[in-house]
């Protein structure tokens, strides 16, 4: 894994090559103490992995990852200082392309490295992103047939890599009554949800909430999964937080979740697949629009990760591929209807 460091700070940079170094097979291919150092890096020597830290002088990480997005991309992970603390700066940072965020690792008071073991954690879970993509996060043995009745219809929408902006884009257009819930399932590590919650509800009349696990989907609300386990559907109708399959990388996963729904919701619904690396959703997607479902795909052009929306074209998943600007008023007419 080649691994580059983004920031200013040099204790920071030095516990983070302490970190990188203690894991075989990790390596770092530079080190720039700026926003414009790091562009003009990425541009000479592309790395897999880069941790960006927020605060960089010359050009600061947004302005840095927003350039590197369009010009090399590759997978930024966001490492900074007190991370919820910064949450609308750590998603303003993901809608430009940022897979996750994880606070800096600390020296404690006994000289330990506090942190480390949690960064490569999220770089673990990157590597598998980025090298083993072939995964729909299906499990099927956690899905019972229902033979309840429920005539409710449903939003559902699954993103991950730049899905912040791209969410909003979409429920700052649907309507203030939509006389049916919408789910959001995006990749994000629990810690941010409650940041995320707060960053939608700015965007939209709607109720926005965290999903529980017991907890009936209500119209005119949207609910958010909430752990890192996966959000699905139960044969009850209920949320169910469910950890199967542990060793699937997206977390919570979309295919979990839009399974769940083909198998137990009794309403039909529009399902959305939004921008994000790899190719989770596009599976759930198919099995949807199989379900009767009126099944959407974000473009290429206006995807920041064209992998997941990718992915559900190549399978005929998707009924319509649209822009984000389109794909509200698209939701909005099916709706409607």
């Amino acid at each position: 894994m080649r691994i580059a460091i983004a920031n200013n700070n040099i204790a920071a940079t030095d516990i983070l090559r302490t970190v990188v170094y203690s894991q075989p097979g990790y390596e770092i291919v530079w080190i720039a103490s700026n926003g414009t150092e790091a562009v003009h890096n990425t541009a000479r020597n592309k790395p897999d992995l880069i941790l960006m830290d927020l605060d960089l002088q010359v050009a600061e990480g947004l302005q840095a990852i927003q350039v590197i997005m369009e010009e090399n991309p590759c997978a930024i992970l966001i490492v900074t200082d007190e991370v919820p603390k910064h949450a609308s700066k750590v998603f303003e940072a993901m809608g430009k392309g940022a897979l996750d965020a994880q606070s800096t690792p600390a020296i404690d008071a006994a000289g330990n490295i506090k942190g480390g073991k949690e960064l490569l954690r999220k770089v673990a879970v990157i590597e598998r992103l980025i090298g083993k993509e072939v995964m729909d996060g299906t499990n099927e043995q956690m899905i019972k047939k229902s033979s309840v009745k429920y005539p409710k219809s449903m939003i559902a929408i699954g993103s991950s890599t730049g899905g912040p902006k791209a969410l909003t884009e979409i429920v700052s257009h649907i309507p203030d009554v939509v006389n049916m819930p919408v789910v959001i399932i995006q990749h994000v590590d629990f810690q941010f949800v409650n940041g995320l919650v707060e960053w939608l509800a700015g965007h939209t009349k709607l109720k926005v909430i965290i999903a529980k696990e017991g907890m009936h989907p209500e119209d005119n609300t949207i609910y958010l999964a909430g752990t890192n386990d996966h959000l699905v559907i139960g044969n009850d109708l209920a949320f169910r937080y469910v950890a199967e399959p542990k060793d699937n990388p997206y977390r919570p996963s979309v295919d979990a979740f839009f399974m769940s729904i083909a198998h137990h919701w009794p309403g039909k619904g529009v399902a959305v697949l939004l921008t994000g690396m790899g190719r989770d959703g596009a599976q759930g997607l198919l099995a949807l629009r199989k379900a009767g479902w009126h099944t959407i795909a974000q473009d290429e052009k206006t995807s920041v990760v064209y992998g997941m929306p990718k992915a559900a074209a190549q399978i005929d998943a998707a009924k319509e591929i649209l822009p984000i600007e389109k794909i509200a008023d698209a939701v909005v007419r099916q709706i409607k209807i």
